[in-house]
């Protein structure tokens, strides 16, 4: 069976880890949406890198989606919050143990929203001010929690990609996509 991902874009959110877990997922024969919670599908990111969504949130059920991608970038992590539909899906997946992945300030909206309790969660470093104590796995890049995959930021997003398409696909499929685009020998 066909697997899905939503990766969600809000104005100011960080290219490079859309971008490239987009491109690992789609690589690993994953089906991605860039799903926009602006109201619009040209999005602005950070460093004023525009990019098309596939999707509005508005128009989508979230829980249709094997995987939701919370990506970072302080100002679209902002816009992604003020997200109410995208809140309460990841309050079910998480509740349901479904899957959830986040990177750079992303997790912080995990945090916020009480799901970090318990978990083993990695962000950008100085975003986890918000999260409980024995959360934050200092000194790891990818943290994989059960249903829950989190990284640090840019320079990890290709390997947060791999970890996702690994939650989804196995570790088969990961491996060539991974070795194809040079990240495992």
């Amino acid at each position: 069976m066909k697997k899905t991902a939503a990766i969600m874009l809000g104005d100011g959110f960080e290219p490079v880890e859309v971008i490239g877990p987009v491109d690992v997922l789609r690589r690993g024969g994953v089906t991605v949406d860039m799903v926009s919670v602006m109201g619009r599908t040209t999005v602005t990111a950070a460093q004023d890198v525009t990019v098309e969504a596939d999707k509005l949130v508005e128009d989508v059920d979230l829980a249709t989606y094997d995987v939701v991608i919370v990506p970072g970038g302080s100002v679209g992590v902002e816009n992604l919050a003020k997200c109410q539909a995208l809140a309460e899906d990841l309050r079910k997946r998480m509740a349901d143990d479904r899957p959830v992945a986040s990177i750079c300030a992303g997790p912080t909206i995990l945090a916020d929203l009480g799901l970090l309790e318990g978990r083993e969660a990695v962000c950008y470093p100085g975003c986890q001010t918000n999260f409980p104590e024995g959360v934050y796995q200092a000194g790891s890049d990818i943290a994989v929690d059960g249903n829950l995959i989190t990284a640090t930021g840019p320079a990890v997003a290709l390997v947060f990609g791999i970890a996702i398409l690994n939650a989804l696909m196995g570790d088969a499929v990961a491996a060539e996509v991974g070795k194809g685009m040079l990240l495992l020998k």
